[in-house]
């Protein structure tokens, strides 16, 4: 994905970091719901790719919620960062 010369959308964001980190960035999808003003963004990826979203003890995912939050101040919203479980494909 090409960074465009305007600010991205949180869902383009994540989606942009998501798929710098995986080992196959076509197979990510961010599907965003809003709940009672919460943005709920949930990852999903190739199973494959899923230790590397997750990243040792947590710190990958932990790392991307934490840009996401940051982006979310900045933007004046609310936001959740999930990622899709096996049982749930």
């Amino acid at each position: 994905m090409k960074l465009l010369n305007r600010p991205l959308n949180m869902k383009e964001f994540i989606t942009y970091i998501v798929r710098q980190i995986v080992s196959q960035p076509e197979a990510i999808e961010v599907e965003e719901v809003n709940e009672e003003g919460v943005f709920v963004y949930t990852i999903s990826a190739a199973k494959e790719d899923m230790g590397t979203l997750i990243g040792k003890e947590g710190r990958n995912i932990k790392s991307i919620r934490n840009m996401a939050k940051a982006k979310a101040i900045k933007d004046d919203i609310r936001i959740s960062v999930n990622i899709k479980e096996d049982d749930q494909i």
